[in-house]
């Protein structure tokens, strides 16, 4: 998978469109193929580094501590 690593070339996930009449592993090809990183991306003005940790925790169990 290509990193792209300038701001310019990150993908907007707001630009992103898949057919939800494809099967589950299509959409995520689909899903790849248009976004090129999932785990760098842009949403808006802001940019979106996916990086995971061996904590243990879920993505919800995070934002659950972040907002408590």
């Amino acid at each position: 998978m290509k990193s792209a690593t300038n701001e310019n070339e990150l993908v907007d996930i707001s630009t992103v469109s898949v057919d939800k009449t494809l099967s589950r592993d299509a959409r995520i090809q689909e899903f790849v193929r248009q976004i090129r990183n999932p785990y760098h991306f842009k949403c808006g003005n802001f940019n979106i580094t996916a990086k995971y940790a061996e904590t243990g925790l879920t993505f919800e169990e995070c934002l659950t501590l972040m907002m408590v």
